[in-house]
């Protein structure tokens, strides 16, 4: 008997998209691939890791208190 838990991001939404591109280590790679099996094992829905970023970002940000606490106004982007 297998017992379904539910992952901390749920189903995802349809949402409009647009293309960002970004590097990680090959370990966290490995951690979202694995982590899109367990969702796609969980919601009957196969969704690949860069699926799946987008969403796991928006919740990460919306946990975040302190960003939370922020007013919400135009930022310039950082200068690298």
């Amino acid at each position: 008997m297998t017992t379904t838990r539910k992952l901390r991001l749920g189903p995802l939404p349809k949402t409009e998209t647009i293309k960002l591109t970004f590097a990680c280590p090959a370990s966290l790679k490995t951690e979202l691939e694995r982590y899109a099996s367990l969702h796609a094992q969980t919601y009957g829905e196969i969704v690949d890791a860069a699926t799946l970023i987008p969403h796991m970002l928006e919740a990460f940000m919306m946990g975040d208190r302190a960003f939370k606490r922020q007013p919400l106004r135009q930022t310039t982007p950082l200068q690298v």
